[in-house]
């Protein structure tokens, strides 16, 4: 047993000794100033901007096929995946009932028939005995009124005739469209309740070569979409393969989730080899800008800031800030008016307070900085910035060429950032 303990004392040792050895070699004074800055090229091709998110894959006309009768199901010509015309058959509902008030409206035509014919025949007979002042005008007028009474019962009739012939005829489920059965919602024997609402039995695609994807953009984005721009998307099921289409219209009406307001984008899509389906996630980037042989630059160098602070000596000098003298600025009304201001700010910054102000002016609008090796020391050179593919940026109207490095990382400044959540080994 003390054997084991002084074995366990000694390993705890020379794993201490081993961590302090590989902390003192890696500490920011080991690094050389040669080998301090990883540096990256410049580079000339083409770039493109692109917007995504996600959106579903549709059929450009879909239409859902339903019944204005209600009935149990008595045959299913159809299914899913079927190929139908314009006026085939669909389903056939039980048409008992739709007979039976058929045959109802029949009858009350008949009688509405012998009704106005007897009102006729009345009223011919007293006009005539009115003609012989045998009735009185009293008698006539109310003869005239049974005629008309008796000719719009038959009016009625005829209609709830025609339409109970109707909702014999819609017993019969027809396909207003040639296409695809996309989906079949009954089964044979249900029962159809019609009653307030149609119910929806099918859905038919009319063509599938010719889909569309609804996206949804975010407000930030869809202000660069424009008609006819190029869009690239993959699906789960063809992930290995690129398919295009374009943005065919941009819809004015907003969705808002969770206080982040999203418009809809209609991209078009032609599917000739019928590889994509209805309902399939579509990950879509649409092209927004493209340039072709454009000056890159990286954007970690983009993103680099020196670790010791670099003002502009002629604007934010520090030590011209601390010995400028007061009693020169408030006699000085030329330096009122141009210098004193900036110096009077930067006498109450501190010195990283300085350097950070600097790089605010710096990379406002669409300008940035970027920084090369001279001397041994980083230099800020100012750029114009164009598009963007989170990767690579255009640089615009510059001098620069493919020649020239920049500074990407400052591995003193990496080995300066405190490490977290490390192991503890005691």
């Amino acid at each position: 047993m003390k054997f084991l303990s002084h074995s366990k004392i000694i390993i705890s040792v020379i794993l201490l000794v081993a961590l302090a050895g590989i902390a003192w070699w890696f500490t920011p004074e080991k690094i050389s100033q040669e080998d301090r800055y990883v540096t990256a090229s410049l580079k000339r091709g083409s770039i493109a901007q692109i917007v995504s998110a996600n959106g579903a894959l549709n059929p450009v006309r879909l239409v859902s096929v339903g019944s204005q009768v209600s009935g149990i199901v008595r045959k299913l010509y159809v299914d899913f995946n079927d190929r139908v015309q314009v006026g085939q058959i669909l389903l056939e509902l039980d048409p008992s009932l739709a007979e039976a008030q058929l045959q109802q409206s029949a009858a009350s035509v008949l009688s509405a028939e012998a009704s106005l014919e007897l009102a006729k025949s009345n009223e011919a007979r007293v006009r005539n005995l009115f003609a012989q002042e045998f009735v009185s005008r009293q008698e006539l007028d109310q003869s005239v009124q049974a005629l008309k009474l008796a000719q719009a019962q038959m009016a009625v009739a005829k209609a709830q005739a025609g339409r109970d012939h109707t909702n014999r005829v819609n017993t019969v489920i027809r396909s207003p469209i040639s296409g695809v059965v996309v989906s079949r919602e009954v089964d044979l024997g249900q029962t159809v309740a019609a009653s307030f609402t149609a119910p929806t039995l099918f859905k038919i695609a009319q063509d599938l070569r010719k889909m569309q994807i609804d996206s949804s953009y975010s407000e930030a984005d869809v202000g660069k979409i424009r008609v006819g721009q190029i869009a690239t998307f993959r699906v789960d099921a063809f992930m290995d393969k690129e398919f295009k289409g374009s943005v065919r219209q941009v819809r004015l009406n907003p969705k808002t989730e969770q206080n982040v307001v999203t418009y809809n984008v209609v991209i078009s899509v032609e599917n000739p080899e019928m590889l994509l389906m209805p309902g399939m996630t579509a990950y879509v980037n649409i092209t927004i800008a493209q340039r072709d042989d454009a000056l890159l630059v990286p954007n970690a160098a983009l993103r680099f800031r020196p670790l010791e602070p670099i003002t502009r000596v002629e604007k934010l000098s520090a030590p011209e800030a601390k010995t400028e003298d007061k009693s020169s600025m408030v006699n000085d009304s030329d330096a009122k008016k141009s210098e004193p201001k900036k110096l009077e700010t930067t006498k109450s910054l501190g010195k990283d307070q300085i350097d950070k102000k600097v790089v605010v002016t710096q990379i406002q609008g669409s300008t940035s900085t970027i920084y090369v090796l001279e001397n041994g020391q980083p230099k800020p050179i100012k750029i114009q910035t164009g598009i963007t593919d989170n990767r690579y940026t255009e640089v615009v109207g510059s001098e620069l060429n493919e020649s020239m490095n920049v500074i990407v990382e400052d591995k003193l400044q990496a080995a300066k950032k405190p490490v977290t959540g490390g192991r503890r080994f005691f």
